[in-house]
């Protein structure tokens, strides 16, 4: 990407948070960047930020007199090797495919004779709308190129496709659209083919053939008919991994509590409540090539549970609950006849993590801990983030703050070498 120029377009979605780390990882790579903002995408990340990331100034305007006599917004439109649009908002998407320019974003994107890249984001709801379908298969048909969205949670609180992809994905998809394309022998007319006639390249799957097991969601544990004992879990990290092990080719057995995230699909869901009930399905899904057990599972059950709610007696005293530990899953998978090849458990820790996480993957014979600080103010639990230190026998290798789907796609691929550097025949 040396030398390589990049016209970034920042249209006006929520992820549009994520263009300053763009624009610093495409630096970093060789390439120049002119940033262009628009008006919606100004309310999440100002001109400044962009222009002194980019090192260049920031275009806003489609009537900039003194920047339209230097240059032009023709100019700009083919001074650069690609046009990158992120996030690609439903309205950025509609116009570039009914031919609308009516800003200075969606008239460079009409002008431009360069190749364009766009990362779609919106909600999940809105990407499978039937409009956005139709103009979805317009901008491939024009030869568009697409880079996401992923599957994950979004900032409206809904799950699904739709959340744009990492910046380190479109650096690599801004490196496979700058690599030259095949030329053809001198003399051989070239050949267009229809849109139709096109074929993606399968996604590698390392995985194919390999059953994975993997638990998510907290567990309820009841008091009464309406009472319970829970651990704040959305399930979210959880069906994060069980999506990227699927899109590696596993077979996932899904065992999920009541979360709140819904579960991915092809997968197999297995619902549970209770850790007895979570135990038992993982005990019924092996055998299994590797496990991991993301779920938060209560601790304590109730012993001396009421078939009717429990009231207020007028004493002011509470009942007497009367505890039991739970199974412990994860010691129980880790030292089993039956135990997969690679068992990854969780510590979830508010002080000391890594000594903690140290200690818990060597009680309960577990080869990895995936562990985080889930203390208050790191907006951990139930936040669309996550920072995790994953303890090996070879120690801790702390992971820097990612989405959680993108924690989820390193720990698959981690999964994924792991087996095949073990040399485990698919079960």
């Amino acid at each position: 990407m040396q030398g390589k120029r990049i016209l970034l377009v920042v249209g006006g979605g929520v992820a549009a948070f994520k263009a300053p780390e763009l624009v610093r990882l495409i630096r970093k790579a060789g390439a120049s960047v002119t940033p262009v903002l628009t008006r919606g995408g100004a309310e999440f990340v100002t001109p400044l930020t962009l222009s002194a990331l980019a090192g260049a100034p920031c275009h806003t305007d489609l009537f900039d007199l003194t920047r339209e006599a230097e240059m032009g917004h023709i100019q700009l439109s083919r001074a650069a090797d690609l046009v990158v649009v992120v996030p690609a908002t439903a309205d950025l998407m509609a116009k570039m495919a009914n031919g609308h320019a009516d800003d200075l974003a969606s008239t460079l994107l009409m002008a431009t004779d360069k190749r364009v890249l766009i990362a779609p984001a919106m909600n999940v709801r809105m990407w499978d709308h039937a409009a956005t379908r139709r103009n979805r298969a317009t901008l491939e048909g024009d030869g568009i190129l697409f880079v996401g969205p992923d599957e994950g949670e979004m900032a409206c609180g809904e799950w699904g496709e739709g959340r744009m992809a990492e910046p380190d994905q479109i650096l690599a998809a801004i490196r496979a659209a700058l690599s030259p394309l095949p030329t053809l022998p001198a003399g051989m007319p070239s050949l267009r083919l229809p849109p139709e006639t096109l074929v993606t390249p399968p996604a590698p799957q390392p995985l194919k053939g390999r059953h994975v097991i993997v638990t998510s969601g907290p567990t309820h544990e009841p008091i009464d008919p309406v009472r319970y004992i829970a651990n704040r879990s959305s399930g979210a990290q959880g069906t994060a991994i069980a999506t990227a092990l699927r899109d590696l080719g596993a077979r996932v057995s899904f065992v999920t509590g009541p979360a709140t995230v819904p579960p991915p699909e092809r997968v197999d869901v297995i619902r549970v409540e209770t850790a007895r009930e979570m135990r038992d399905a993982v005990e019924a899904a092996l055998p299994a090539d590797a496990a991991v057990m993301a779920a938060a599972v209560a601790d304590w059950q109730v012993v001396n549970t009421s078939d009717r709610k429990m009231k207020k007696d007028g004493s002011g005293r509470p009942p007497a609950l009367e505890m039991a530990e739970n199974p412990d899953i994860l010691a129980w998978i880790g030292s089993d006849a039956r135990r997969p090849a690679l068992v990854v458990g969780f510590a979830a820790e508010t002080h000391d993590v890594v000594a903690n996480a140290t200690s818990k993957r060597q009680r309960k014979n577990a080869d990895w801990i995936v562990a985080n600080d889930v203390s208050d103010g790191t907006g951990i639990m139930g936040g669309t983030e996550n920072e995790i230190t994953l303890v090996t026998p070879d120690g801790a290798e702390p992971w820097p703050r990612l989405a959680k789907a993108e924690v989820a796609r390193r720990l698959a691929a981690r999964i994924a070498d792991a087996l095949q550097d073990a040399g485990v025949a698919a079960s």
